[in-house]
């Protein structure tokens, strides 16, 4: 029953954090001789950063890691002492309070060697430092012409007591084709670059190189450390290998709504802006109160999956800012179809309802992005162990 207390939510993403518990479970029994890094950066990739932290945590992840140093110092505001690692950094950013709430910083080069280790002096405290290299993703970290110096840089401010070199890491490429040629090239620079640094007398707590691609299908590349991002939130990094299940991963969530209103229309009725869609037949259409500005990909027109009565409909005409109409198709078992009704846009897809995946295959893109890019006009509601 409905709690009369609380109001009717127009729409939803309901993030089943026992789902993000499971998940990490799962991805520590793929990476037995490594530590996980539960990835939640991105509001945990829009599941929500606190609770889905607090998940990841319980579900055994012993480090997790942010983009941005306010990801981390939300982290640690919210009562997180464990290991975090951020590592997506500017000149001038907030090194001094990252520093002073122990939270572990990546350097790309020299000035953030230099900038990390003032922050130190002003905390008055030793900062935490990942070196990290380019192996291949022509990304962020040090090209091999240049970590040679950066590794000296670093372990002169250690020999100073300012930072500690504790971690040596890399990102991939191509991680979601295990078998790509590009995956060992990095792999061999990745072990290139640590035989320079220890070499020059580094010695790093923890070698990491995998992400959610390569802690699934890749032992060979799991080092001290494994950094999975979307399988934490039940999602297959490599959906042409196999989906959740196949890898013991359950998406965590669902994108619901509920219909503001249902009606019938005639033959030939232009459905949205620029009439985009023309029904071929009367029909009844359905509102639901969901657009781009929401996250709903506006390319999603003609083409987005949505669960209503018991089975798929599609996006009829085009994505507005604030809501999308379905065609019901006019057939007998949707005719007792109601506002207030509740439809799906994704989810875990049990009983045939869409899935972020089947979003992603439709628009063109990752399921990364679609999950992302839920906006925050859509409230997160959470299940946990007590629910």
């Amino acid at each position: 029953m409905n709690d009369p207390s609380r109001p009717v939510l127009p729409a939803e993403a309901e993030v089943d954090l026992r789902a993000i518990s499971a998940n990490v479970a799962s991805l520590t029994r793929h990476a037995p001789s490594a530590e996980v890094m539960a990835v939640v950066k991105a509001d945990a990739y829009g599941h929500g950063l606190e609770p889905s932290a607090r998940a990841a945590r319980a579900g055994g992840a012993t480090w997790l890691g942010v983009a941005q140093i306010a990801e981390a110092l939300r982290l640690r505001a919210a009562g997180d002492t464990g290991r975090v690692l951020s590592w997506l950094h500017v000149p001038g950013d907030a090194f001094t309070d990252a520093v002073a709430a122990d939270v572990d910083l990546s350097a790309n080069a020299t000035w953030g060697v230099d900038e990390i280790a003032a922050a130190a002096r002003a905390a008055g405290r030793t900062a935490r430092v990942h070196l990290k290299i380019d192996t291949g993703l022509s990304r962020a970290g040090a090209s091999a012409d240049d970590w040679p110096a950066l590794v000296d840089h670093a372990l002169t401010a250690q020999a100073d007591g300012l930072l500690e070199v504790v971690g040596i890491w890399s990102h991939l490429a191509w991680a979601d084709d295990p078998k790509h040629p590009t995956t060992d090239r990095q792999a061999e620079a990745f072990e290139a670059a640590l035989d320079v640094a220890h070499a020059r007398g580094a010695r790093p707590e923890v070698r990491h190189l995998a992400n959610s691609a390569a802690a699934l299908t890749r032992p060979d590349l799991h080092y001290d450390l494994v950094r999975p991002g979307l399988a934490v939130y039940g999602l297959s990094p490599v959906p042409d290998l196999g989906g959740p299940a196949d890898f013991g991963l359950r998406p965590a969530m669902t994108l619901r709504a509920r219909l503001a209103l249902v009606k019938q229309v005639p033959a030939g009725s232009g459905v949205s802006y620029g009439h985009a869609y023309t029904t071929p037949r009367a029909t009844t259409l359905g509102l639901v109160p969901l657009g781009y500005g929401d996250g709903v990909p506006r390319a999603a027109g003609n083409c987005g999956p949505i669960w209503v009565a018991g089975r798929r409909h599609t996006i009829a005409g085009r994505v507005s800012m604030d809501q999308v109409v379905v065609d019901l198709d006019g057939r007998p078992d949707v005719a007792e179809v109601r506002a207030g009704d509740l439809v799906v846009l994704f989810g875990d897809g049990r009983d045939g309802q869409p899935t972020a995946q089947d979003w992603a295959e439709a628009v063109d893109t990752i399921s990364y992005e679609i999950v992302t890019r839920i906006g925050s006009r859509v409230p997160r509601t959470y299940l946990d162990a007590g629910s």
